[in-house]
């Protein structure tokens, strides 16, 4: 099992190596065999390696060689298999592999096709490694190495100077949030003298009490890192502008593993964060801020991809919302349901981006139901369970949280109305977008249709979508045993599978049936007001601009004009001038010279007299 845990992030490695080595001189049919082929060897690989470890259970470690030993830090590359790493291996290579399939026909005619397969096999290598690896230091490894992938496929067209700047909106929000998991990292290195994630934990527990101030302080700056990679507030804005990369790329990255990563983290370093209840109460706060946040900008856009940006943003706010509560397995599950139905949603949008001569203004669309129906079960099935119908995964797993955050003490049935809120608006903006698409008059004929190298993904993702809330996750002895389960009314449950019902009726009424309308509040001057901040993601982006980014470009500006070489300048001048002066003495007339020593002279005996007196 060693040796198939070792080769499974090794694969998807060596295939990025040879496509950026290699890319240009191979053919085409090559270039996709070893792009798909790699990552589809590593998820049989790890089907292999789950049928071996499932029926024992037991945490695999893996020791490959010393990577470094210097001032007492030593770290091994070493993986670790468990049942949560397991979770993210199948998605991440099962999902991912669907995803390279779909690439097939989607990039069929980009130029940079080699170039294409091989980021998207080095970030499937990083995020492998990311979640298989055994000490914090080879995790911050994958976790920089997926979002250096990240800033290459959001700026693959870079031609496109918007790509090119949505690309670096991306790689320096998360840097952001990086560098506090930096910090972060740091202070636990000096603290407890390792990074190796299982003794850290424990000599965490034994050293420091429950609440106080170090562990609040780690945990702090390792959510940092969280928000950042998580798109959660305050640094979600990067993720709607990184809809500019290819759709595979939005399907894979930021819907189904990149994303996921800040959630990964949390987490795996579950004992430690329980030090720190603090910080766990943050992080439910800030998932249900983003929920909602997210959910009322997904409803008032009309970008197709920027709708399912947010829809992400807002559901990974639920999976910090389960974190913060400690429903841990809840929040796993989540991980696993959304990468089916959102990843599901994301390809059947690039399906009708493919054959619609790449639109994406639903406005602009209508009338599909009939011409692509594939791309229109697709949503169907995928709205249904983003918007958390009954008989779907998303079902399953929201509804798990909800329950779990009511049953939270002290502060879970306030959580539990926020996220309801949030489960209502997500029906809502779900079915808007599948009525607005693809019912009433067609505004825009496709030119094609999809192949079967889309279909495929689509039909196995859509079973996904529908049937993923039954599969068992193997997560006995990851998370701390659950206490007591908190009896919650009758009516709880009712109305936590009852709201996103009231939600698609709702959407039915006024995009579809007609039968409700608010289009005259919506054209009243706080409903445009209402209208243009969510459309604007809350205006984020102009308070970041306005605190952050003018004032740096200012600075920068006046930067460019040196001062620092002021000052050197201005010590030159001053040198000169005292050198000018002193070159000024040197007359020639000895009269000049004899009275100049008379005065020193005075002056020195003066001096003296002074001195004895």
């Amino acid at each position: 099992m060693a040796a198939l845990l070792a080769l499974i992030p090794l694969l998807p490695l060596a295939s990025a190596c040879a496509l950026l080595l290699l890319g240009r001189r191979l053919p085409r049919r090559l270039v996709g065999a070893l792009g798909v082929g790699s990552v589809g060897l590593a998820a049989l690989l790890v089907a292999l390696l789950a049928a071996l470890w499932l029926p024992s259970q037991q945490p695999l470690p893996v020791q490959l060689w010393r990577w470094l030993a210097v001032a007492g830090l030593e770290a091994d590359i070493a993986l670790r298999l468990d049942g949560l790493a397991l979770v993210w291996l199948c998605v991440i290579t099962g999902v991912g592999f669907l995803i390279h399939l779909y690439s097939l026909e989607f990039m069929a005619q980009d130029a940079d096709y080699a170039r294409y397969f091989a980021y998207l096999n080095l970030f499937v290598a990083a995020m492998l490694l990311l979640v298989l690896g055994d000490n914090l230091l080879l995790l911050f490894l994958g976790w920089e190495g997926v979002g250096l992938c990240s800033y290459l496929l959001i700026g693959f067209w870079y031609r496109d100077a918007a790509n090119g700047a949505a690309a670096r909106k991306a790689f320096v929000v998360t840097r952001i949030g990086d560098a506090a998991m930096a910090l972060g990292l740091f202070l636990l290195l000096s603290e407890l003298g390792t990074l190796d994630i299982q003794p850290l934990v424990a000599a965490a527990a034994a050293r420091w009490p429950a609440g106080s101030a170090m562990p609040v302080l780690a945990c702090a700056l390792l959510l940092g890192g969280a928000l950042g990679k998580s798109a959660q507030l305050p640094l979600q804005t990067w993720l709607p502008d990184a809809m500019a990369g290819p759709t595979p790329v939005s399907a894979l990255i930021h819907a189904a593993t990149m994303v996921t990563a800040g959630v990964y983290l949390i987490a795996r370093l579950h004992g430690l964060f329980l030090l720190a209840p603090q910080v766990l109460t943050a992080v439910a706060v800030l998932g249900l801020l983003t929920a909602l946040m997210a959910a009322f900008a997904a409803l008032a856009q009309n970008d197709i991809k920027r709708i399912l940006a947010y829809s992400t943003i807002s559901q990974l706010g639920y999976m910090f919302l389960a974190l913060g509560v400690q429903a841990w397995e809840a929040g796993v599950f989540h991980m696993m349901t959304h990468a089916f139905f959102k990843a599901l949603l994301f390809l059947a949008a690039g399906a009708v981006i493919h054959c619609l001569h790449h639109e994406h203004d639903i406005t602009r669309m209508g009338g599909l139901r009939t011409r692509l129906p594939a791309a229109f079960w697709s949503f169907v099935i995928g709205a249904a369970a983003l918007a958390a119908l009954p008989a779907t995964a998303g079902f399953a797993s929201k509804d798990l949280i909800l329950l779990r955050v009511w049953a939270a003490p002290g502060v879970g049935p306030w959580l539990w109305g926020g996220a309801l809120l949030g489960a209502l608006v997500t029906a809502l903006y779900s079915f808007r977008l599948v009525f607005t698409v693809f019912f009433g008059p067609a505004q825009t004929e496709p030119d094609r249709r999809p192949g079967w190298r889309m279909v495929l993904p689509l039909a196995l993702l859509g079973a996904l979508a529908l049937a993923g809330g039954h599969i068992a996750l193997p997560l006995q002895g990851v998370f701390p045993a659950a206490g007591p389960n908190t009896p919650h009314p009758a009516w709880v449950a009712v109305l936590t599978a009852a709201v996103p019902i009231t939600g698609a009726a709702l959407a039915y009424g006024l995009f579809l049936g007609r039968q409700l309308s608010v289009e005259a509040a919506a054209r009243s001057a706080p409903g445009r007001a209402l209208g243009a901040l969510w459309r604007s993601g809350w205006e984020m982006d102009r308070a970041y601009g306005a605190l952050c980014a003018t004032p740096y470009r200012r600075l920068a500006h006046w930067w460019r004009n040196e001062p620092v070489d002021r000052l050197l300048d201005a010590l030159v001048l001053g040198v000169r001038g005292l050198n000018g002066a002193l070159a000024a003495t040197q007359s020639g007339r000895l009269g000049r010279y004899v009275v100049s020593v008379a005065a020193g002279l005075i002056l020195l005996l003066l001096v003296l007299l002074v001195e004895t007196a």
